[in-house]
């Protein structure tokens, strides 16, 4: 059952949201044991790999250029460092990597080949990877596939109606695209939303409504709460109380039967019972590291307790759908074909140089 369907229409969903929170959480938590194991929950890390300077006014983002936040612009990572902070996060309990690009969409480079072999490398760890990239077209989604991406992260945000009032540099429409080309290419969805930006709690639901729509709802549906950062549009909005991502989680848990809710930013704001409860209510993944991509997060260590004192377990990795099979990538190994060519051309040239003397010239 991807969608409940005692729960149809956005009067229905407002009224779910707004029971007594102890009878919706049970709802959830009754509705969760019957498709997850309520004690399974998925450790995932968000590496930044590609930091600041987007070009778009995400009024919540602070690695948008044209605010002035702390946040420094970096160039792409290296493939070699992104498998580095890959492997520690697995060290440290972590099965599945998100790597985040500051971009407003991919382009044709050499920057997406080395996201390419980013992705190979770490599907090779036995890690599932997922990529937030912006947009991208059905040859884009194609190429990550086939190179073992296992989900494409791309939010919606917040329902039709409220979504202009944050983001005026990309439509709705295009956000939809994206989400369509990635399940075209058969990578699994992971959308949601962000709550706590000034949307009514009609905006909330509305953003569900746009997932009950869609012919497939994502696998994944992460619910963040608005982590307000200084020089951003958004920085003087009120913190939402921790309740307030209970309902979200617990009111998702039931519409979404199946697919994962995921709690994700704004966990810092949260003590131990409350997050207790978001897990109680049908959240089964958080990502661990004391960064997303540039805001703070709870650490290792400190989830690490969490999980032993409530009897939480990490999930594993694939435990929700086979792991790819990375593919070689046409492009990159026409690419390095073209540049070992290159090089040797260069070693023999270098090594003909050898032997030749210049010529004298006397000077009478």
């Amino acid at each position: 059952m991807k969608v409940n369907p005692q729960y149809q229409t956005k009067e229905q969903l407002l009224e779910l949201y707004n029971k007594p929170l102890l009878e919706l959480v049970f709802e959830a938590a009754s509705i969760h044991r019957q498709y997850h194991n309520p004690r399974e929950v998925q450790m995932s890390s968000l590496l930044s790999i590609k930091t600041g300077g987007c070009p778009e006014d995400c009024g919540y983002c602070p690695q948008a250029a044209r605010y002035h936040t702390d946040v420094e612009a970096h160039k792409l990572m290296s493939v070699e460092s992104v498998i580095e902070q890959a492997k520690n996060a697995k060290a440290n309990g972590s099965s599945r990597l998100c790597m985040g690009a500051a971009w407003r969409e991919v382009r044709d480079n050499k920057d997406f080949d080395n996201v390419v072999e980013m992705v190979q490398a770490v599907n090779d760890l036995d890690m599932e990877v997922c990529c937030t990239l912006g947009m991208l077209n059905e040859e884009q989604a194609v190429r990550l596939k086939n190179a073992g991406l296992f989900a494409y992260n791309h939010n919606l945000d917040s329902s039709p109606e409220f979504y202009g009032d944050v983001i005026s540099t990309r439509e709705y429409e295009d956000r939809l695209n994206t989400i369509d080309n990635a399940r075209k290419a058969g990578i699994t969805v992971c959308s949601g939303g962000i709550i706590g930006m000034g949307e009514a709690v009609e905006d909330r639901v509305g953003l569900l409504m746009s997932y009950m729509t869609m012919e497939t709802p994502p696998e994944s549906i992460p619910i963040n709460a608005l982590v307000a950062v200084e020089g951003t549009p958004l920085e003087n909005q009120k913190p939402i109380e921790q309740w307030e991502m209970i309902r979200m989680v617990a009111t998702t848990r039931i519409v979404f039967p199946e697919s994962v809710v995921r709690l994700s930013a704004g966990r810092t704001k949260m003590n131990m019972e409350g997050q207790a409860l978001c897990f109680m209510a049908g959240a089964s993944s958080i990502f661990a590291g004391d960064k997303l991509l540039t805001t703070p997060n709870p650490e290792f260590n400190e989830d690490k307790e969490m999980f032993d004192i409530l009897g939480l377990i990490p999930k594993a990795a694939f435990a929700d759908g086979e792991k790819p099979v990375s593919q070689p990538d046409p492009i990159i190994e026409a690419r390095k074909e073209k540049e070992a060519l290159r090089a040797k051309e260069l070693e023999e040239a270098k090594c003909a140089s050898h032997g030749f003397e210049p010529r004298k010239i006397v000077v009478e």
